[in-house]
């Protein structure tokens, strides 16, 4: 090992720490006593395929792996960076090329970088199996964390995928003992994680001080020997001293002098100091490079304030993530809507086989509503598979698979079982625009929504779209019909942007949505059901053939939305232009549900067209009940629908 280019990096980290300490940067988290277990990571990471998703201590690895220490500090100062200004320092990526080895987009989330790791660990197996790429074979995946971040679920959803599938996966966990001011003994029982995992099977284990050089360096390439070879996924725990406090901010009042004197004494740079020969010609030649490049960025611009809205979406200009695929539309005799689903499904799957399909359930028993029965058999279980039930585990792994250039159509098998994913569904809508159009994931999340007869409940009967509505980036489709669903996820395939495809149960086999697959609507285009005059009203979903019902006979314009995010908006303005009102009719809840926005839009834009005040019929601001009785009283029905428009328009 070249131990003066790893006291190199060392000290470089250390004195960011100092420079950026007397600058007085208000958000910076200090690796200092992490840095030797961080640079030799990095330092091991050769092969071209090889990518980490790490933590916001993660600097000293960070500039191992090639990130500039301008872009550090330029970041730091709100100036032009890696993101363009809108993401925090310590975010750190890496796309492929740019530096030694690929790093993923840092989340903020304390142990979201784990299921995102062991995604691009299943993406290497799929690429080299599958896909026959030659040139991912012996890559590994590696994350990074400390020990706080062993008691997420994030933590435990990637062990058990990683362990299950035998996944080339290296766990770094750096063990300071403390998570900011907790120390480890409540992450896990004794403060040791490596201890307790002893039994976890599949998992090679290994431990040592990641404070001292050899043992450090020998520890990790045993560990990456073990990944590289096939032999499954390693953890290795490094005891390691936190020097500093948890930030820049953190005063320690939690720790003794003593213990803090000890820690002090566990240095790594203490340690390496007798491995380099000229120690205080590199220290002085560092410490000059931080100043200077420190001078540097102060003289960088601002980025352009007239940028900041750019990228929220695929604008053209390709990510790493972004690919070019071709889609094939195809005209299908009249069938049921899940059967559209399933056609869509199975046709991406014969056209491209980097496309992969996944959830609970949905391999062999293929779904609740078999919607992806036999195609297990037909494709194999690794493009079409079961995952342990963990929806964490589901939505990161689908992240870094985009990004891997895969196009992975994940299955949440209930919306209420999303809530526990709402952080990386959150995390991949705005990684295009916080990586300054750098990375993207463009995942298909399938999720089937809302109520259904004779056996709607407070937790499988959620409709609660507009929380998906608020997260950026996300493109948001809810057909209504087994026409607009074939070609709408047949599109959404062919997509750049993440798209969540939201699929009401009441309408997989109901003759209601039953149709030929003729006409291709764009995806963020309306379809207009029924032409009027008196009356425009907007819903999607099941409840457009409630309204259809109440307005039979009537001289009322009804629009299918089929997509929420875009919504046709223009076309939306231009019926209420012609009929004067709108009424909005939704099975989402009324406060802050879409019907709200949809109207506010109206009123802001075409409020002179206004004849009469808008109109929402929507549930009431209560979960599902379980009742029958009780789910009919609270449904927008038709003649809910009816009564109020004849209250209106006194019909």
């Amino acid at each position: 090992m070249d131990w003066e280019k790893v006291a190199y990096y060392c000290l470089l980290s250390r004195y960011i720490d100092q420079k950026e300490r007397k600058e007085k940067v208000p958000m910076s988290f200090s690796p200092a006593g992490h840095e030797l277990v961080q640079v030799l990571t990095a330092l091991m990471m050769e092969h071209p395929k090889d990518a980490a998703t790490v933590y916001y201590r993660s600097r000293a690895f960070a500039l191992a792996s090639g990130l500039k220490v301008s872009d550090i500090f330029a970041s730091d100062i709100g100036k032009m960076g890696p993101s363009g200004g809108r993401d925090v320092s310590m975010m750190f990526f890496l796309a492929e090329g740019r530096g030694r080895n690929i790093i993923l987009p840092t989340v903020g989330d304390v142990g979201g970088q784990f299921p995102r790791a062991a995604g691009w660990a299943q993406s290497i197996i799929y690429h080299v199996e599958v896909l026959g790429n030659k040139d991912w074979e012996g890559a590994v995946a590696v994350s990074m964390g400390g020990d706080g971040s062993v008691a997420s679920n994030g933590f435990w959803s990637a062990l058990n995928i990683a362990t299950t599938l035998n996944l080339p996966m290296i766990f770094i966990i750096e063990d300071n003992s403390w998570g900011i001011g907790v120390p480890s003994h409540y992450q896990v029982p004794g403060g040791n994680i490596a201890e307790n995992l002893k039994s976890y099977k599949n998992l090679k284990i290994l431990e040592c001080e990641g404070y001292i050089p050899d043992e450090t360096f020998e520890t990790l390439k045993l560990g990456f020997e073990h990944a590289r070879k096939g032999n499954g996924p390693v953890l290795i725990r490094f005891g390691v001293a936190r020097i500093e406090g948890h930030s820049v901010s953190d005063r320690q009042e939690y720790r003794s002098k003593e213990e803090i004197k000890r820690e002090r004494e566990r240095d790594p740079l203490l340690y390496l100091r007798d491995k380099v020969e000229n120690w205080e010609e590199l220290e002085n030649r560092v410490k000059e490079e931080v100043d200077k490049t420190w001078n540097e960025a102060i003289n960088r611009d601002y980025p352009d304030p007239k940028d900041v809205e750019r990228f929220v979406f695929f604008e053209g200009e390709k990510a790493y993530g972004d690919k070019d695929r071709a889609f094939k539309f195809k005209k299908h005799r009249r069938m049921k809507m899940a059967i559209a689903i399933r056609t869509a499904i199975e046709e991406a799957l014969e056209e491209d086989k980097s496309v992969l399909v996944f959830g609970e359930d949905v391999g062999i028993k293929g779904g609740i509503y078999g919607i992806t029965r036999g195609l297990m058999g037909r494709f194999t279980d690794k493009r079409v598979f079961d995952t342990s039930l963990n929806e964490v585990g589901i939505v990161g792994r689908a992240e870094s698979m985009a990004i891997s250039g895969l196009k992975p159509i994940a299955e949440i098998q209930f919306r209420k079982y999303a809530d526990e994913a709402r952080q990386p569904i959150h995390n991949i809508g705005f990684l295009r625009w916080r990586t300054y159009n750098q990375f993207s994931a463009p995942v298909i999340l399938r999720i089937p929504v809302g109520f259904i007869r004779g056996i709607s409940d407070p937790w499988h009967s959620f409709s609660a779209e507009q929380e998906f509505l608020h997260m950026f980036g996300w493109k948001i489709a809810y057909p209504s019909n087994s026409e607009d669903a074939y070609f709408l996820l047949k599109e959404a395939v062919s997509m750049n942007d993440p798209v969540i495809f939201l699929e009401h149960r009441e309408l997989y086999f109901s003759r209601l949505a039953e149709r030929d697959i003729n006409e291709h609507i764009p995806f963020g285009k309306c379809r207009i059901v029924k032409k009027g005059n008196l009356l425009t009203v907007v819903s999607w979903g099941y409840t457009i053939y409630e309204v259809l019902e109440a307005v039979e006979g009537m001289d009322v314009e009804v629009i299918d939305l089929r997509t929420l995010k875009p919504w046709d908006e223009e076309r939306v303005l231009e019926s209420v232009r012609k009929t004067g009102t709108i009424m909005v009719v939704h099975e989402d809840s009324l406060t802050c549900g879409f019907g709200a926005e949809i109207i506010s839009v109206v009123v802001e834009k075409e409020f002179r067209s206004l004849k009469y005040p808008p109109l929402r019929i929507t549930l009431p601001d209560i979960p599902m009940p379980f009742s029958q009785k009780l789910c009919e009283n609270v449904l927008p029905t038709k003649d809910k629908i009816r009564k109020k428009i004849k209250e209106v328009f006194h019909l």
